[in-house]
């Protein structure tokens, strides 16, 4: 079965897009793993899929899946690069799409060529709807491992994510800490980990290790997790920049109870055929 596809990337954070607007495609987890890998597929962090819409309402059906083949219901760079594959292609003419994901609707808004700002949703932070077990919310989550202990928050963006702050993020081991912290079992779906340096009172950097994936350059749920953990803390205020390893994206949040919004580019790398 020979399919079509788009490479694409957001700040760094890169997808093998394909489309079941214009042919039928199920992919197995070892699709999804053969696809991904960077020697002996295309390589990517996400594999993304989409389907024609299942409601009225929306403009398209939007499905992730990381590297390791599992499918998770959110993806903030993704979502930017959604919705330039279906402006490009000619899929939608309109500026505003709605899409639907496994974590129910994300609005998202083509502002020129390559950027698009994302309505990422209301954060939660009760921690079963994160999921991380805790009987009752904190500010600050304490965890051990064989790493040492670690203090966090932790926040769900349609993903779980916790958030720590540190001193210097690039001199962080963070493809160790990161392994640590998502093995634990307060985490019954895994979990993204996110390392925050404050800059000032508008700016931050940022790494993720991602579950199912490892450190990517850039991730746009660990981005608004990240912003708002802070803004809780006290760390941040107004519109925010953060600064990833692959670029910087732009967020905006009023506050516990409303929505986050996160602006960035969505780049077209290349367009080819895969064998599967």
């Amino acid at each position: 079965m020979e399919l079509k596809f788009t490479k694409m990337h957001g700040i760094g954070n890169d997808f093998v897009v394909f489309d079941t607007f214009t042919q039928s495609l199920t992919l197995s987890r070892e699709q999804v793993r053969y696809i991904a890998d960077r020697q002996f597929g295309i390589g990517c962090d996400q594999v993304l899929l989409l389907e024609p819409p299942k409601s009225a309402e929306a403009d398209v059906c939007y499905r992730i899946f990381n590297a390791d083949g599992g499918e998770v219901m959110q993806c903030g760079n993704g979502a930017r690069c959604v919705a330039i594959y279906l402006k490009q292609k000619k899929l939608l003419t309109k500026d505003r799409i709605i899409a639907e994901t496994g974590n129910g609707r994300l609005v998202l808004q083509i502002v020129d060529n390559d950027c698009v700002t994302v309505n990422m949703g209301v954060p939660e932070f009760e921690p079963a709807n994160i999921p991380i077990k805790f009987d009752e919310r904190v500010e600050q989550y304490t965890l051990k491992s064989g790493e040492g202990e670690f203090t966090f928050g932790a926040v769900s963006m349609g993903n779980p994510h916790a958030v720590i702050f540190v001193d210097d993020v690039d001199s962080m081991p963070v493809d160790v800490i990161g392994p640590a912290i998502q093995s634990s079992e307060l985490f019954p779906e895994g979990v993204n980990v996110g390392f925050v340096e404050i800059l000032n009172k508008e700016a931050f950097k940022l790494r993720v290790y991602e579950r199912g994936s490892g450190e990517t350059l850039a991730c746009g749920s660990g981005a608004c997790a990240a912003m708002v953990i802070a803004c809780q803390q006290g760390y941040l205020e107004g519109t925010i920049d953060a600064e990833l390893r692959g670029g910087h994206l732009n967020l905006c949040w009023a506050g516990e109870g409303e929505p986050v919004y996160m602006t960035g580019p969505a780049i077209t790398v290349f367009e080819g055929k895969i064998e599967l």
